[in-house]
């Protein structure tokens, strides 16, 4: 949202950042999380004042209801709580992101049941509401199971919930997770130069991978179904599908990054999904806090494979469908959890066996299946999803002389997606182990790994923004959930 000061633009890399970080280590170390709690804010403020009260709000009762299961001994008593904690929750969230697509669809068949349409204005979806609502009721959940203790310190409590790193998009950071970081960390400069580094690897994957791919793929996507021609559609989905993957990867490396300059070690997010055998092990790979968010507050609780195998085949189902709206209030959104959902079914029924024996072909099943979601995901309605399929099946009506392929497909975009793939690749995370072992060495292999890393750094940061300057930001991916 445009609206957001996001971590990709100037005015967060030149000013709020530097300032931040000057006051965070400016001051005492009893003072640094007040800092930290002042600056997110002021974060959320900057795009979003109208909802500033609604975030507090939320810390508040959070607060309140974390204390109340706390203190409670009557198991009755601490369920009631949790009921009110959960409830209120999702019903903050009900309201603000699905009460619009509530009442679409109640007047798309108001003619169908002879009622009224509802006349209700829009509603704004605020930035950050989905992720800081997991954010609480991991929390109120955790501490009604014994798994950690009520927080007491209302103002550390209001950092977990509204950290700036992870306000906006994540990763979902469980209390029991950070509960004990908050009071003090370990401040080292090793761990802030690994920060800075970290930071800036998702600043570049945002930047100079997924805007550009990100420029072509908007391009093809918003070409009428008449117009689309197969290797278009392909080249359009091809883009999108490492687009999405630098842009949310880039945003967690980010924010990763952040958390460590300020002292805070939080788990990855991504692990290279796009290396996926089987849709199972993509979700154990790709948005790791979403999904394990979802595996313990939810497929868990509802039973998980405990009570039989239909039941199991339910519940997988049921999770993904809400992993889906949890994306986004459209139907589109839906079926791509539902699409994520039946992939998951048939592999726990017997295809995962298959994909065991076929070898590199279960990586291509995997990856066509992932990029066939991925169209629901991008298409804004049905009607465009199936034109963009059969497109992509080859019954495309455009004219391949009208839209050639090299209108979208210049030499920039071609290095581009190059780089792109390399990266998407565990390539990348072998050149970091050999940086890192050349760094451990004695003498002067050491002093060149780190000129060449502080170099390989500075270049990256300062491409990025000059990218920046030149007008070519667009917002977060995840920023709109």
């Amino acid at each position: 949202d445009s609206r957001a000061m996001v971590f990709a633009s100037p005015i967060f890399l030149f000013l709020f950042l530097p300032l931040t970080l000057a006051a965070y280590f400016a001051v005492p170390r009893n003072w640094r999380n007040g800092v930290l709690l002042v600056a997110s804010l002021v974060f959320y403020a900057w795009g979003e004042a109208p909802y500033l009260a609604l975030v507090i709000g939320s810390v508040l009762f959070n607060y309140a209801i974390g204390g109340a299961i706390g203190r409670a001994d009557d198991p009755a008593v601490r369920k009631r709580w949790l009921a009110a904690g959960v409830a209120g929750n999702l019903g903050a969230l009900a309201l603000f992101k699905y009460a619009n697509f509530a009442v679409a669809n109640v007047n798309a068949l108001a003619p169908v049941l002879a009622i009224t349409p509802l006349a209700v204005a829009a509603i704004p979806l605020p930035l950050g509401i989905s992720f800081f609502t997991f954010h609480a009721i991991s929390y109120v959940v955790d501490v009604y199971k014994r798994n950690a203790d009520a927080e007491r310190n209302l103002p550390r409590f209001a950092l977990y919930i509204l950290l700036f790193p992870q306000l906006i998009a994540g990763p979902i950071i469980r209390w029991r997770d950070i509960a004990a970081q908050l009071p003090a960390r370990e401040q080292r400069i090793a761990d802030f130069a690994y920060g800075v580094r970290r930071f800036v690897l998702g600043l570049g994957k945002k930047v100079l991978i997924a805007n550009t791919l990100g420029r072509t793929a908007d391009q093809i996507f918003a070409l009428p179904a008449g117009e689309l021609t197969t290797p278009l559609a392909w080249l359009g989905l091809a883009c999108y599908t490492l687009q999405i993957y630098f842009d949310f990867s880039g945003y967690s490396d980010m924010a990763i990054g952040l958390m460590r300059m300020f002292g805070f070690r939080i788990l990855e997010n991504f692990n290279y999904p796009y290396v996926a055998q089987s849709i199972r092990e993509f979700w154990r790979r790709w948005h790791i806090s979403l999904s394990n968010w979802f595996r313990d507050y939810l497929y868990i609780p509802l039973g998980g494979n405990q009570r039989g195998e239909r039941r199991a085949y339910a519940n997988l189902a049921l999770v993904f469908l809400l992993c889906g709206l949890w994306h986004g209030a459209s139907w589109p959104f839906v079926l791509w959890g539902a699409w994520h959902g039946a992939f998951l079914v048939a592999e726990r029924a017997g295809v995962d066996r298959v994909l065991r024996r076929i070898g590199p072909l279960a990586h291509a099943y995997a990856l066509l299946a992932v990029m066939g979601g991925w169209v629901l995901f991008r298409c804004e309605t049905l009607a465009q999803a199936v034109a963009y399929y059969a497109a992509l099946a080859g019954n495309a009506a455009g004219d391949a002389a009208r839209h050639p392929v090299d209108e979208f497909l210049n030499l920039h975009v071609l290095a581009t997606l190059a780089v792109a793939i390399v990266f998407a690749t565990p390539l990348a995370r072998r050149v970091g182990a050999w940086r890192d072992r050349r760094a451990a060495a004695p003498g002067l292999p050491a002093k060149f790994a780190l000129s060449a890393d502080v170099a390989w750094t500075g270049a990256v940061f300062a491409v990025s923004a000059a990218f920046l300057a030149a007008g070519t930001y667009n917002p977060f991916i995840y920023f709109r959930f």
